[in-house]
């Protein structure tokens, strides 16, 4: 070998670690699918972020995340996660949004999934078992569908006038068939009946809640529902002119003007499921993470809406809640 050629070798291979550490390695892609709207989940947002760095996964530093708002247009949700899949996503994450999640796991079996659902995961084919979901998805179950029966219970006790009771679903729900059949079973075991009104669209919620007669003895429990969430204020409103006493399954809606909430603390629940993303980021599979369930649950009581429909909260309410609104 001439000398020039091997000086120019040496110089070319003494170049080359500079231009492999000039390269920094791509930041990982997560996917981030939802049925609702970025205004309406910005602090459920932010929780999740946090959950995300306190594991080490920071927003624009060593992780990014494509976004994809449904805003209430379910029916979209099946395009967008293509889509997101086209991307080459890492993964999938359904924070808060059962819909967003059953439409993910529809259209891929490979990319792994992050969910955090308000119902039971197994039943809605997310998973095959809590402790060994066996396929591309795990997360957390918040349970707020199943959580009727101590519900309806806190609400007797809240609003013990009541001898009429109402629930509101969606139709089209995953979430409906199986709130209703446990409010309807807690119901039962109380001796009281649920007459169940439907709705579908803004306007159908309207005509659910003004079906309901305006007298008193009316009382109204809901049950998780992202579509009714995107509308809380709306429906808090109308209750509200109607007189109509509320419990629901979040404390969104008791910071709106409900009378009242009982379920898992969503906040904890969202930093539980961006922990688990970063569990799956650096490498742990989904079928081998067991789906985690909601430790944490909360009673809200809204006493301003309570002083406004003439409802008595007793101390032990009052010392029993998380948090009451003043």
């Amino acid at each position: 070998m001439k000398r020039r050629e091997f000086i120019g070798l040496l110089g070319g291979a003494a170049a080359l670690p500079f231009a492999v550490h000039a390269q920094s390695p791509a930041m990982p892609l997560i996917g981030f699918l939802h049925a609702g709207s970025p205004d309406e989940n910005a602090r459920r947002l932010d929780a999740f972020r946090k959950g995300l760095a306190a594991a080490g996964f920071v927003e624009g530093q060593n992780v990014a995340i494509e976004y994809r708002w449904a805003s209430g247009r379910t029916q979209e949700l099946a395009a967008m996660a293509a889509d997101l899949i086209g991307k080459s996503v890492a993964l999938i994450v359904t924070p808060g949004s059962t819909a967003a999640a059953v439409a993910a796991k529809a259209a891929t079996s490979s990319v792994p999934i992050v969910f955090s659902s308000g119902t039971d995961p197994v039943a809605l084919g997310l998973v095959a078992s809590l402790n060994r979901p066996g396929g591309n998805a795990t997360g957390i179950t918040s349970l707020n569908a199943e959580l009727a029966a101590k519900r309806l219970g806190l609400f007797r006790e809240l609003a013990p006038g009541l001898t009429r009771y109402f629930t509101l679903v969606r139709p089209s729900s995953e979430l409906a068939a199986p709130f209703v059949a446990d409010l309807q079973k807690a119901a039962a075991s109380l001796g009281v009946g649920v007459e169940v009104l439907k709705a579908d669209t803004s306007d159908e919620i309207d005509a659910a809640l003004a079906s309901v007669p305006q007298q008193a003895g009316c009382g109204m429990v809901f049950g998780p529902e992202g579509f009714f969430y995107i509308h809380r204020q709306r429906i808090a409103e109308l209750a509200l002119a109607r007189a109509l006493p509320t419990i629901f399954d979040v404390r969104d809606y008791a910071d709106v003007g409900g009378l009242a909430s009982y379920g898992s603390d969503y906040f904890n629940v969202m930093e539980h499921t961006g922990n688990y993303v970063a569990r799956v980021l650096r490498g742990e599979k989904p079928a081998d993470l067991p789906v985690q369930q909601a430790t944490k649950f909360e009673l809200v009581i809204n006493r301003r809406t309570a002083k406004a429909l003439g409802i008595e909260l007793s101390r032990t309410l009052l010392a029993t809640a998380e948090d009451v609104i003043d």
